[in-house]
């Protein structure tokens, strides 16, 4: 092999010509071990790619020389070896996303990452043109994270057959033989990439419910190898993030969930964020394999105590992580539209205001969309193009939080008085309180010690409006209206501020 640049958390890709025995894509070992410079070392498998050619792929951590060792029983592939040189990463890649400050998320060289994200379940089975219209419409969007599928969905608006599926499988002497479209799989991978290089996360759902091909019922060892070639093709792309079923509980049999996920922390070499969804029953999401909470959550996500004399809110979101101490993100707060389903009519205000509640709450919110259409091209599952009011909002919400201090926490200014409200901040340095469907004509404030300049955000109309210098305790007057927040910044230099 000779040698090649590639950067920093980039993709490094063997191919190999050999023949294999057996079926190439469960009966050959291929895998690479590879070394740095420094010390640093990973054994990374590799796959069957159709027309005897093994491929194997790798995301190097690290800039400097890097070398490898082939492993196979194909002999003339075992003991070959190479080296690379690991570069820079090129402005944009910051590195695959991981868990940071216990609740938040940052890229692997520090720089903060706040999901945005939508839902996309069945977008990469639909035909070529679809697919670029789609591709388009994100270019344009707020959204940095997709929620896809793997596997075909049969559901509402969604019944046709897709151009290909992704494997079939037998049974034959006592033991599956498995076989992958590799052409699938070729699209799918390319597709993940293409929302790399657009600075956008692939949440990639490897099981759900809605199935007339037999995908969620295979037997474990075809589970397993689904999860091993998939693993080996994608998981050096540093956009990927593994959720391992869209509602897993409706999915029967139940499957040894514990035990896949145990099988992917043995599989993927770079330790992808994992996380599972559900629709009634709660994952336990304290289990060490789970790196983030993603939750189904229709309604408001502020709960109340049923105990009359202490009947004031208690916020979902908090107590979520106080629980887990993970990140929280609702994946599913339903989606604005305007179909049959009672999860699928949201009026695009109440879908803007699920994500400022949920934002200051302390979460994340995940973004869908169902207007009907006669052709059932709908956002959720099709993609196409976005129709809804809300992403535009969502676009103000990211803006807003992405020139805030990293890490905001749930906080009160005045915990007596701050029980009807979300905010999050740090403390005597910044709050955002969001007053949701409330409008209140005036709020009292006690302000720390300092000074602090207030914004009056308008959430719907998308504007920010100064209302001063304040110290102390104040009275702030408001429009009366609601979707309306208020952002308290400390000021340091009061003579070098300019009052808008």
């Amino acid at each position: 092999m000779t040698q090649n640049n590639v950067e920093k958390w980039g993709t490094y890709e063997i191919t190999l010509k050999g023949k294999a025995e057996g079926n190439p894509f469960t009966d050959v070992e291929i895998k690479a071990v590879f070394t740095s410079e420094a010390g640093d070392s990973f054994e990374v498998e590799g796959f069957y790619d159709g027309e005897d050619t093994f491929k194997i792929r790798f995301m190097p951590n690290r800039t400097g020389l890097w070398k490898y060792e082939v492993r196979s029983d194909i002999k003339d592939l075992d003991g070959m070896k190479g080296e690379f040189l690991c570069v820079d990463p090129s402005e944009g890649n910051h590195g695959p996303v991981r868990v940071c400050n216990t609740y938040h998320f940052c890229y692997e060289d520090g720089t903060p990452y706040h999901p945005f994200g939508t839902t996309l379940y069945a977008w990469v089975h639909q035909r070529e043109e679809l697919i670029q219209q789609t591709l388009e419409s994100l270019r344009n969007s707020p959204f940095n994270k997709v929620r896809m599928c793997v596997f075909p969905k049969y559901y509402a608006y969604n019944r046709e057959e897709p151009p290909m599926l992704p494997m079939s499988w037998r049974e034959e002497d006592g033991r599956y033989q498995v076989e992958f479209n590799v052409k699938f799989f070729q699209h799918f991978e390319r597709l993940v990439k293409e929302l790399m290089d657009m600075g956008i996360e692939a949440d990639v759902i490897l099981f759900h419910p809605y199935d007339k091909w037999g995908f969620c019922s295979m037997p474990e060892e075809v589970d397993k190898a689904y999860l091993r070639y998939l693993i080996a093709r994608i998981s050096s792309y540093r956009n990927v993030w593994w959720s391992m079923a869209n509602e897993y509980d409706l999915i029967k049999p139940q499957k040894d969930w514990d035990g896949y996920f145990h099988f992917i922390v043995e599989k993927d070499p770079y330790n992808h964020l994992r996380s599972v969804h559900q629709c009634f029953k709660f994952y336990d999401h304290t289990k060490p394999w789970i790196t983030h909470a993603s939750i189904q959550w229709q309604g408001s996500l502020r709960s109340w105590s049923g105990e009359p004399e202490i009947d004031i809110g208690i916020n979902l979101i908090p107590k979520w992580r106080e629980m887990y101490k993970k990140p929280v993100i609702i994946d599913e707060c339903g989606y604005e539209g305007n179909i049959e389903y009672g999860w699928g009519n949201l009026p695009p205000q109440e879908m803007m205001n699920r994500f400022w509640e949920g934002v200051t709450s302390g979460g994340y919110v995940t973004h869908g969309e169902t207007y009907y259409s006669e052709d059932e091209v709908l956002w959720w599952s099709k993609g196409g193009r976005l129709k809804g009011e809300s992403p535009k909002r969502i676009a103000f919400l990211r803006t807003i939080i992405e020139e805030a201090p990293p890490f905001l926490k749930p906080i009160k200014l005045d915990p007596m008085m701050d029980w009807d409200v979300h905010c999050i901040g740090k403390e005597g340095e910044y709050y955002l309180i969001y007053f949701d469907i409330n409008r209140p004509v005036k709020r009292t404030l006690k302000l720390p010690e300092g000074k602090y300049r207030v914004d009056l955000v308008d959430c719907w109309e998308t504007e920010i409006h100064s209302l001063g210098i304040f110290q102390g305790q104040v009275v702030i007057r408001l429009p009366g209206k609601s979707y309306v927040a208020l952002r308290i910044q400390r000021v340091r230099d009061i003579d070098s501020l300019i009052i808008l």
